[in-house]
């Protein structure tokens, strides 16, 4: 009997399919697994050697079909194999690209350190048309129903016409201030109404349509940095939006109306997760708060720079220092579970590609980088455990 029952418990054993076991293994050594990354390919993304002053790359990387788009701020956007890093086409640009881009099916929206705003071919890198800012555009634009809207580092807002670069209106806002951060914010969209921040500490709402403005604010009245170069976002009926060296800010859509600030300003686009709200703070820190109330659950100080907007990879929270590491954090706490060098620094956003298990980013020096990152599992199976 004894042999029977031994008999059966190899064969039930025996019988499980590959996915069964792959299951039960995953649960036993779940707290046991480690979070790796590797670098698959990097790529110096300039022309020609840099000989003048560093610039800041901070260009977040598109994908589009096989290829990885990503422009420094010497001289080009260029395009990349996504597996082999190989080169496929370069658009050349006077002064490069700083302000992230916006891809609409095979067409490519960006603004330019030549005082160009482009829209470009995503398969050939060619010029379809462009407009003339006369002036370096440092944010990304944003494209609803046909218009494209994006801010100029003049303080002007514009709204052009996708298909064709004619413009529709503009909106300027003067500074007299006479220290700004170099940066811009990407207007966010709801129910017909364009939000963005301005360098004066200001947001407003303008009708999407025709740029009458709605309603406006003033949020930072610092003497110093009153920047809202971050980039808003509206969940439901809410806004968020950052001031560089003042504080973040959760607001009415519809009015303006502030329902909570938290003192602790911060650099880049906010990220929620639920009930959690995190953001790259202007003190070095990488900061959770509570998205109802604004209030402090932790935080992640940094050891070199200020953090670059955070995105979420495989349940972790995912970030360059700007004179550091590419770093992952797990959400509930922000504890370090892994971290990658890329020497001098990361200040561009992350793009993720979690079906490949791949992240993209481009370093302060010009060089575009794909690693590979993902969680690895105990290779044996151990009954007995």
């Amino acid at each position: 009997m004894l042999k029977l029952k031994i008999g059966l418990f190899v064969f039930s054993i025996l019988s499980l399919s590959c996915a069964q076991i792959e299951k039960w293994q995953a649960g036993q050594s779940a707290e046991r697994r480690v979070f790796s990354t590797r670098k698959v390919w990097v790529r110096d993304t300039t022309a020609s050697t840099n000989l003048g002053f560093r610039k800041i790359n901070r260009m977040q990387p598109v994908a589009f079909q096989n290829l990885i788009i990503s422009g420094n701020a010497i001289d080009s956007v260029v395009a990349l194999d996504k597996n082999s890093g190989q080169e496929v086409w370069r658009a050349p640009i006077l002064n490069g690209v700083e302000a992230s881009a916006t891809l609409i099916n095979d067409r490519l929206f960006v603004g330019a350190n030549d005082g160009q705003f482009y829209a470009l071919s995503a398969k050939t890198g060619a010029v379809i048309w462009t407009f003339p800012t006369r002036i370096e555009t440092l944010s990304e634009p944003l494209l609803e129903e046909g218009v494209l809207y994006f801010m100029t580092g003049n303080n002007t807002l514009y709204a052009l016409d996708a298909a064709t670069g004619k413009q529709l209106w503009l909106y300027s806002r003067p500074d007299t201030s006479s220290l700004s951060i170099r940066g811009g914010s990407r207007p966010a969209y709801r129910a017909g109404t364009i939000y963005v921040g301005f360098s004066d500490g200001s947001v407003v709402a303008l009708l999407a349509k025709t740029g009458i403005l709605k309603w406006e604010k003033q949020l930072n009245r610092n003497k110093k940095f009153r920047d809202l170069d971050s980039n808003p976002i509206i969940e439901n009926d809410y806004l968020y939006l950052i001031g560089f060296d003042d504080a973040i800010y959760c607001l009415r859509a519809a009015t303006g109306e502030q329902v909570w600030r938290s003192d602790r300003g911060g650099y880049g686009t906010p990220l929620i997760l639920g009930d959690k709200l995190f953001y790259a703070t202007s003190t070095n820190e990488l900061a959770a708060l509570n998205k109802a109330n604004g209030e402090k659950l932790w935080s992640y100080p940094l050891h070199e720079g200020i953090a670059t907007s955070p995105a979420l990879y495989k349940g972790l929270l995912v970030f360059g220092e700007s004179n550091g590491s590419l770093v992952f954090l797990e959400t509930t706490k922000g504890k370090s579970i892994a971290s990658f060098e890329p020497g001098r620094g990361v200040f561009s956003p992350i793009l993720a590609d979690e079906k490949n298990s791949n992240v993209y980013f481009i370093s302060n020096e010009s060089n575009l980088y794909s690693i590979e990152a993902k969680w690895t599992f105990p290779k044996h199976i151990s009954f007995l455990e």
